[in-house]
């Protein structure tokens, strides 16, 4: 798997919530028009009937934290704090996108994240 897996970023306080939420904010503001981007939310605990029903309706573990699509391309953002580890469910995740034809990459913090995003050309 071709992963960037560089940790860059100035706040090793921050967490990855307050990161997620800061690139869609950005997002909001700054995608370029067409680029369509959602966030599928795996992440929450949910009691054993939900997650059971969850799962036969096809919920995985290990996806990413943004998926965006543009131009016919589909990326993925697996977004971390600095110090953030990857779990094996996420990094077998990523390597199954990109084996599928996505980009994939982890971001270590909101600036790393927002340096791929625009690496992929998906912002203004």
């Amino acid at each position: 798997m071709h992963c960037r897996t560089v940790q860059t970023g100035r706040a090793p306080g921050i967490t990855e919530e307050t990161i997620h939420r800061a690139v869609v904010a950005h997002l909001e503001r700054r995608a370029r028009p067409g680029v369509v981007w959602w966030h599928v939310p795996n992440g929450e605990a949910r009691g054993p009937g939900l997650g059971g029903k969850l799962r036969a309706l096809g919920t995985r573990a290990g996806m990413p934290d943004l998926m965006l699509l543009a131009a016919g391309r589909f990326h993925c953002l697996e977004l971390k704090r600095e110090g953030g580890r990857v779990s094996p469910a996420q990094r077998a995740m990523l390597g199954e996108l990109e084996a599928g034809g996505a980009a994939v990459a982890i971001a270590f913090g909101l600036d790393d994240a927002l340096a791929q995003l625009s690496r992929w050309a998906l912002m203004r």
